[in-house]
């Protein structure tokens, strides 16, 4: 071997030396990427593992080397968890040559996994690992976007021609109520009434959330805001049995620039909604409901809690689409028209619930400068 090596000239040398360069280069550029990577030989032998994989298996790399599937899934390190995400994802790869795979860890988290295998690389077996939230994330923006931008366009060529002819009848309906009462039907006549102002109600839901109108802003103060908000809901949570309470240490007189009957709006769905989750709530606890205001910065959370029912995967992802319920009789209309309004503000709204373990919602806002108003 020193022979041969003896014998190269100094051009076979510098190619060696150049071939040498590459290779450190390509693992360099490996072990800094932002997705895991993870390679078995055709042997079945673990070969390469990057510093982002390690970190995302929670295993040290020098404890992997020289592992098989089979030794890396009894690794002590490997939590139960990713030991039956790793063994899902083997079985769609074999049995169904399934390439590509999305999941969701513990923490909410998306993944995007990618094998790589075949001819192209002669038996070996490459796998990698991505964190898409952020791309889910803007994904379910746009998604939402065009929902409502849908929504607008249906609302605004119905909702007026509705309108017109339930006016005409509530009129007539008046017209009519003398006479009905002397029929003994008054009854009848309440119902009637009472069922048009229904269908007026989810017809200005449907109006306002076509509505792309500017918010109309006014100076107000947080704590002020969030006390007339308990105040507005107090008596139909004491009637619940439920408790308001509201944390606003952090805010003093800190003040937003906001369309105060917009926000408002938005704090009083949220509100009423923890409500209803408490009536829908089996357990012997009391309801509570806590409203927490923090000024971060330059802008304003807002945080409602409650220790209601709380709410499933498949609820939160469809929690702010138009016509979304679960509410026996609600329009789903509730929590897309507050989206938009807190998004009109240049602001955000986010929830966080597991099921039995209650619901919180943030609601971050600007704090505009005075300079700027």
């Amino acid at each position: 071997m020193l022979s041969d090596v003896q014998q190269a000239g100094p051009k076979d040398m510098r190619a060696f030396q150049n071939s040498q360069l590459v290779r450190n280069k390509y693992e360099n550029i490996l072990e800094n990427l932002d997705s895991g990577i993870i390679l078995f030989d055709s042997e079945g032998v673990l070969a390469f593992v990057n510093v982002q994989m390690a970190r995302l298996l929670g295993v040290p790399r020098t404890s992997m080397a020289g592992c098989t599937l089979t030794q890396l899934l009894r690794h002590p390190g490997i939590t139960r968890f990713k030991r039956k995400k790793i063994i899902r994802i083997f079985r769609e790869t074999v049995f169904h040559r399934k390439k590509n795979h999305e999941l969701v860890d513990e923490y909410g988290r998306s993944w995007l996994i990618t094998m790589t295998y075949g001819d192209q690389m002669e038996g070996d077996f490459l796998i990698s690992v991505k964190d898409v939230s952020e791309f889910k994330q803007i994904e379910q923006t746009a998604y939402q976007n065009d929902k409502l931008a849908m929504l607008g366009k249906i609302s605004a060529s119905i909702a007026h021609e509705i309108r017109n002819p339930l006016t005409s009848i509530r009129g007539f309906i008046q017209l009519l109520r003398p006479h009905l009462i002397t029929m003994g039907k008054d009854e009848y006549v309440r119902i009637i009434l009472m069922e048009i102002d229904r269908a007026n109600d989810i017809i200005y839901e449907f109006l306002n959330s076509s509505k792309p109108s500017a918010p109309q802003t006014t100076m107000i103060s947080v704590l002020s805001l969030l006390k007339e908000v308990a105040l507005l809901t107090e008596s139909e949570a004491l009637m619940k049995g439920c408790q308001i309470v509201l944390h606003m240490d952090e805010v003093d007189e800190t003040a937003i620039s906001v369309d105060v009957k917009q926000i408002k709006q938005v704090i009083l769905n949220l509100v009423k909604n923890a409500l209803d989750a408490m009536d829908d709530n089996h357990s012997h606890i009391q309801g509570r409901i806590e409203i927490w205001a923090s000024r971060v910065e330059k802008q304003v959370h807002i945080r409602i809690s409650d220790n209601g029912k709380g709410m499933d995967r498949h609820t939160l992802n469809h929690l702010f689409n138009p016509f979304f319920t679960t509410k026996e009789g609600g329009t789903g209309l509730g929590l897309s028209v507050s989206y938009r309004i807190v998004r009109n503000h240049g602001g955000s709204i986010a929830v966080e619930s597991q099921v039995g373990n209650g619901t919180t919602f943030m609601i971050t806002l600007p704090i505009m400068d005075v300079a700027q108003e």
